[in-house]
């Protein structure tokens, strides 16, 4: 969480909270709400043993000015680069993640009391690969598909 704590987000204002589910049942109950009998995709979930949800907090005012001003939603960037660097310090460690923009919102809140006015941007799943697992081949674009230099 050091990671975290050191991302920068828009005007300091470090628009999150991280709530670790490592025990049950709360754990299962939040597996369950990212996926469903039609989206099947995030059944793994059931099997990590720690999911962290991303609660957005209100921005300063400062910000959210300027969010409207310039027509950006810059929570949403803030967490996506607390999201990594999280992410890039547990696999430093070791560690498997996935980050899930598929669930259930409603359901999340109510498995952890997260207010009303509170919006779950993100959740990651979080745990060792077993002995042996392959780490799945990255599919990506060439450099020369996603890099340009002084034009488009």
């Amino acid at each position: 969480m050091e990671a975290v704590r050191l991302a920068p987000s828009a005007n300091n204002s470090q628009p999150w909270k991280f709530i670790f589910a490592d025990e049950e049942p709360v754990r299962t109950q939040l597996a369950r709400a990212t996926f469903s009998d039609i989206i099947v995709f995030n059944r793994f979930t059931m099997n990590a043993p720690v999911l962290v949800v991303i609660v957005i907090d209100k921005p300063k005012l400062i910000t959210r000015l300027a969010m409207a001003v310039k027509k950006r939603d810059w929570q949403l960037v803030d967490i996506g680069i607390a999201a990594e660097h999280f992410c890039l310090k547990a696999t430093g460690e070791g560690l498997g993640t996935c980050m899930l923009g598929w669930f259930d919102e409603k359901k999340v809140k109510e498995i952890l009391n997260i207010p009303a006015d509170k919006t779950v941007g993100l959740m990651i799943s979080v745990g060792y690969p077993p002995d042996g697992y392959p780490l799945r081949t990255k599919v990506r674009k060439p450099l020369e598909e996603i890099t340009s230099y002084n034009s488009y």
